[in-house]
């Protein structure tokens, strides 16, 4: 039996500024360096502990989806670091161009991960993980093929989500990695109900963060995140070609072994952009209850939300979130990799 009787916890639309929270610091690297060179750069930052078999988790998008990480960057740092990693995935819980194993092969290849190997976690089959300290939770399920890597590096595109409020690593690994008819299912919806996404809020934020504590107790000593802060529609990389247009300006590159401090300096840095740059984003955040992510993340022991922020541009020096954001213009201006339709699709 999977699932408890629990309370959702309270407060996920409200914002915690940094100097009232409380607890030790953790590190976060951060770079301006939007290109393969930057994610290279903040890779090694992160890298040790990836050892023996690697499994890359990463958002490859549904078909022609216009905001994905760019795929010259993910090539490049396989070639040159990751030579032998593998992207992992699962299939959806939706009927979309990710729903079956064939489909989502077919998306794969138009949307160009077809550099690396690609892992379909769940094709053969479902594990069940432990959830260690859930209220909702006290398994989850992911795709079987998890169990057979040593290491897991979240390489996340950072955006908004129409549930979620964002999707960070938290986002990434707990929905990305439930398997695509059990795990996601528990975690959106309450058996018997007709509407499959009947979860939300405060409920639907702890949901997510038990899933993903189930993986990374399973990785522990052996993940790192990465949060790429570019392309911020306030839609989820899973709406492809639909999802709203990116008015966010784009930020940089963030990385740490603390998955809270990671996704809670990444909203720090949205909260912190000037001319109110940050305003949509914040909008979709607080209105959906994302900022529980953090709070219930906090709760369950999974990291630290504060953080030593240091820039990797700058020697190494340590900066404020306001600091880091300081030069960002208001308003997003496409980069060469922006080439719609499929804007990623030629490059």
């Amino acid at each position: 039996m999977t699932r408890k009787i629990a309370v959702p916890g309270r407060d996920g639309n409200l914002y915690v500024p940094y100097e009232n929270r409380t607890g030790d610091k953790a590190v976060v690297y951060f770079t301006r360096d939007l290109s393969p060179e930057g994610l290279k750069k903040i890779y090694d930052k992160v890298s040790e502990g990836l050892t023996g078999k690697l499994a890359v988790k990463l958002h490859t998008g549904e078909a022609e989806g216009p905001n994905i990480i760019p795929r010259p960057w993910v090539r490049s740092l396989f070639e040159d670091r990751l030579q032998n990693a593998a992207i992992v995935e699962t299939n959806t819980y939706y009927e979309g161009s990710r729903y079956t194993t064939e489909a989502h092969r077919k998306t794969l290849e138009i949307n160009g991960w077809t550099f690396c190997p690609v892992d379909i976690m769940d094709e053969d089959g479902v594990a069940a993980l432990p959830v260690e300290g859930g209220k909702w939770f006290t398994e989850m399920h992911v795709g079987d093929h998890m169990l057979s890597y040593d290491s897991l590096l979240t390489l996340t595109h950072f955006k908004g989500h129409a549930m979620g409020g964002f999707g960070g690593s938290n986002k990434n690994i707990g929905i990305g990695c439930a398997d695509g008819r059990i795990g996601k299912r528990d975690i959106h919806t309450t058996p018997g109900q007709p509407n499959m996404w009947d979860i939300a809020e405060e409920e639907l934020m702890e949901r997510i963060s038990e899933s993903t504590k189930a993986t990374i107790d399973h990785f522990k000593g052996h993940v790192s995140y990465i949060n790429v802060m570019r392309n911020m529609s306030v839609s989820c990389d899973c709406e492809g070609k639909g999802a709203e247009p990116v008015v966010t300006p784009d930020v940089g590159i963030l990385a740490s072994y603390d998955i809270l401090a990671v996704d809670n300096a990444c909203i720090d840095l949205i909260y912190s952009l000037p001319g109110g740059g940050g305003k949509t984003f914040i909008e979709r955040v607080e209105t959906r209850h994302g900022l529980r992510q953090l709070s219930y993340m906090k709760e369950l022991g999974m990291g630290h939300d504060r953080y030593q922020l240091i820039d990797i541009d700058n020697d190494d020096r340590e900066i404020t979130a306001a600091e880091a954001v300081k030069d960002v213009a208001p308003g997003w201006r496409p980069d060469s990799y922006n080439t719609f339709p499929g804007r990623n699709k030629l490059n």
